[in-house]
This record gives C-alpha cells, sequence and structure tokens, in this order.
C-alpha cells in the first residue's frame, strides 16, 4: 500500500506547518494550500486521502469550501476534516450537515491526530485509547483560577459545576426508578388480570369461592402497589427538592462572600488593580456580577449600578482561550440579558485587552507559558501569539455572533453590542520592573491580570 497523502487548507502559514510536522511523524505526504480556491484547483487534478479545512479565510471560507468539494462527483468522497478554533455543539452541526467528518481544534495534541487518523482508517494501529482535545461535541473546559475575583469565580464554577451533575445523576436516577416501578406493577397488574379472566379451578362444594370476592382481591392488591410506587416517588421527590434548596443556598452563600455589598448601589462590585493611566475599574467575579440582585428600586440606583466608561465590568481571560468565548460569553449573555429585561437602550461596548507572557518554545511546534523559576529574561518570547495570530473577525465565535443577533432582535434594535481591540498600554496590572531576579511566574501573574474583557454601556 503506497503512502497516504493529507491536504492542509489554511491562510496560517505557522498553522499548516504545525499540523504537517504531526502528519509527517506518521509517514503521510503533505501538500497544503493557502486558500480556498487554491485546494479546489489542486483537487481537479490531485486525490488526496483526507483534507483538513480552515473555517475563516480571505475570499471563499471553509464551509463554502467543504460545499464546493461535496457538490464535485469526483471529490465528494474524500473526507473532510475541519482544522479550526471555532467550538460548539452548533457549528459541529453546521459542518456535518454539509459533510465534513468532525472538527479538530488548532490546539491540537499528538494524541488527537493518532486518533483522527486511526478512525479515517489512515493508519494501521491506534497509539492510544485515550481521548484528548479532540471530540465531535465541545465540552466546557476548567480555567486555571487566577487571584483576587478570578480566582473566586473559578471556585463558584467548579462548586456549581459540580452541584449540577449531583442534580443529573439523582434526577436520571427518580426517572429510572419510576420507570422501573411502573413497569414492575404493570407487569404484575397484567398477570392479575390475566388471572381473575381464567375460570377459577373447581373446587369442593363444601367450600364455594366467590367471584366477586377474587375481583376485589386484585383490585386491592393493584391499588396497594400503586399507592407504594407513589410513595417511594414522592420520597424521591422530596428529596429531589431538598438538593434544590441547597443549591440556592449554595449559590446565595457564594454570591454574598464574593459579592460584598456596596451602600447605595444595585450590584455588588469590587475594586480592581489600578492602571497605568490612573483610573480604577470595577472586576466583576464572574457571572455573578452580570446578573447579581434583583432590579434597583429607582432609575438614578439602575444607572449607577451599570458598568461605565471610568468603571467598567471587567472579565479576566485565561492564556490560549477564546476571549469571547467560554465562561466569557456566559457572564455576557446574562449582562445582555439583564439589560434588555430592564428596558436600557444604548451601544454594549466590548474591549479584549492582550496581556504579554513570558514563553517558551517556537513559531513552529507552538509556544506555551514559561515554567514559574524560569528567569524573566531568558523567556523565548514576550506577547500572546494565539491572539496576534487572528484576525479581526477570527476573534468573534460563532456563539458570540448570534448572541449578538438574538439580543438586536430582542430589543428590538434599542440594545446594540460593539467589539473593539483595547490599547495594549492601558493595563490593569502594572508589569514588574525586568531585573535578573525576576522570574517567569511573578511576570506572568502580572500578564494573566492584563489578559482581559472589558464591558462599558455607552
Amino acid at each position: 500500500m503506497g503512502a497516504k497523502r493529507a491536504l492542509i487548507v489554511d491562510d496560517s502559514r505557522s498553522a499548516r506547518l504545525f499540523l504537517a510536522r504531526m502528519l509527517e511523524k506518521y509517514e503521510i505526504d503533505v501538500d497544503s494550500a493557502e486558500s480556498a480556491e487554491s485546494a479546489i484547483e489542486y483537487l481537479a487534478s490531485h486525490r488526496p486521502d483526507v483534507i483538513f479545512m480552515d473555517h475563516l479565510m480571505p475570499g471563499m471560507d471553509g464551509f463554502q469550501a467543504v460545499q464546493a468539494i461535496k457538490n464535485n462527483p469526483r471529490t465528494a468522497t474524500i473526507p473532510i476534516m475541519m482544522y479550526t478554533s471555532q467550538e460548539g455543539e452548533l457549528y459541529l452541526g453546521q459542518a456535518r450537515a454539509l459533510g465534513a467528518v468532525g472538527v479538530l481544534p488548532k490546539q491540537i495534541k499528538p494524541a488527537d491526530v493518532s486518533k483522527v487518523l486511526y478512525q479515517l482508517h489512515l493508519v494501521v494501529d491506534r497509539r492510544t485509547a485515550e481521548q484528548t482535545t479532540f471530540r465531535p461535541v465541545s465540552v466546557a473546559v476548567r480555567e486555571p483560577a487566577l487571584e483576587g475575583s478570578s480566582g473566586a469565580h473559578a471556585h463558584r464554577a467548579l462548586t456549581e459545576s459540580a452541584l449540577r451533575e449531583q442534580f443529573a445523576e439523582l434526577r436520571r436516577a427518580l426517572v429510572a426508578g419510576v420507570d422501573t416501578q411502573t413497569d414492575r406493577i404493570t407487569a404484575e397488574v397484567r398477570a392479575l388480570l390475566l388471572q381473575s379472566a381464567q375460570p377459577p379451578p373447581p373446587e369442593p362444594p363444601t367450600r364455594p369461592v366467590s367471584q366477586r370476592s377474587w375481583a376485589w382481591t386484585v383490585a386491592g392488591v393493584a391499588i396497594l402497589i400503586a399507592l407504594v410506587s407513589w410513595a417511594q416517588r414522592w420520597a424521591e421527590v422530596g428529596s429531589l427538592r431538598a438538593v434544590r434548596t441547597e443549591l440556592a443556598g449554595v449559590r446565595a452563600e457564594l454570591a454574598r462572600r464574593t459579592l460584598p455589598a456596596v451602600p447605595g448601589k444595585g450590584v455588588a462590585a469590587v475594586s480592581g488593580a489600578g492602571r497605568s493611566a490612573g483610573e480604577q475599574p470595577r472586576v466583576a467575579s464572574g457571572a455573578a456580577a452580570a446578573a447579581a440582585g434583583s432590579p434597583p428600586a429607582s432609575a438614578a440606583s439602575r444607572k449607577s449600578a451599570l458598568p461605565t466608561e471610568d468603571k467598567p465590568l471587567i472579565v479576566a481571560v485565561p492564556y490560549g482561550a477564546d476571549a469571547l468565548g467560554g465562561s466569557r460569553l456566559e457572564v455576557i449573555r446574562q449582562f445582555l440579558d439583564r439589560l434588555n429585561r430592564q428596558g436600557v437602550s444604548g451601544v454594549v461596548d466590548i474591549r479584549t485587552f492582550a496581556g504579554r507572557f513570558c514563553l517558551a518554545g517556537n513559531s513552529t511546534d507552538g509556544y506555551s507559558l514559561a515554567p514559574d523559576e524560569t528567569p524573566a529574561n531568558r523567556c523565548d518570547v514576550v506577547g500572546n501569539p494565539p491572539d496576534e495570530a487572528l484576525s479581526s473577525a477570527q476573534r468573534t465565535p460563532l456563539a458570540f455572533a448570534n448572541l449578538v443577533g438574538t439580543v438586536r432582535s430582542a430589543s428590538h434594535g434599542a440594545l446594540d453590542v460593539q467589539v473593539t481591540t483595547g490599547d495594549p498600554a492601558v493595563t490593569a496590572t502594572a508589569y514588574p520592573q525586568v531585573s535578573t531576579e525576576l522570574t517567569a511566574g511573578e511576570w506572568n501573574r502580572a500578564a494573566a491580570a492584563n489578559n482581559r474583557i472589558e464591558i462599558r454601556l455607552h
């Protein structure tokens, strides 16, 4: 059998080289194209065994290219794997509807490549049975806790996640128990009815059997079984209600501890670290700050509770994470829902700020955070390559774009959202002075505080 061949379609040269090096380790020949138009021209005279297709590219995008390839009988049977930073069940459904076999993230690991090649029958053995990054459906990724308000948000998110899992497990057990009891009762009643329908066996004349008495006995047994089943079900419902009450109490306690009330204001706020420009922004602790409390009693208190130019709502973004995805998207969603419920009109300005991290690695194999004990003057690069490699269109995930469209429609155009890139010189925490004693861990803690989004209402 000859060597397999793969085609990588991506306008990013570093992304093409990174995936090509992984494929070449499996003795797969790799061809590349920097645009969808070049890929279609290549397919006119070549037939690769698999195509890795980026989504956002100049000119024809990845979905349009997949549709064109699948509409051509000569290339329709070639498997196409989307190779993109897009995520979510909605995006996966759209990709599969057009003919793609799955979605492979840009932050890829060798084990993921091995699993994909095994599923596409391009390698003879499976390197590992453990699935890591590659999944057909995106899942929530636990983000590292940061200092201050971000740490409280992470603790709250983990607690709520654990309670949700217990709640779901109890609900599944309740449904399974009810279904089992229902099936058992139905089978017993059916057996009793069949027995009652049969003629009673002959008995001695001295002990006549009343058919009416037998029917009442069957009915009584059926009623007793039904009562026992319903009693068990109500007991399980009571346990479920107790869990709900406990969950509500935990949420209230977390809100009280992480967001202390500020007299005269409708929401809780915590002052953040000073900026280099002299501002004192308001730092929100995750989704609780976006949806905290009930609507204020007056218009003046409601206005003071909303983020302004001087006091924006700040949400930290972990290194390498999507600024407008994950838990940040949920914060934005709850904040916009609150504005829509209160009838607030205006423009919500979301600014993204990229922190400058001390990184180790290279442009070919990728970068990662340098170990904490590494001297800061020994960093391979100081910056944010994942953010710098994305265009403005690529920084807007599909789920965020759908959310903006929903908000505009629900508010009838009274509420709009715009996304801008903030000035890197405006920092939430000042970077430490570079010296021979400074470590990468100290530098990256400041970079993590500056890697953020700020939400303002105009």
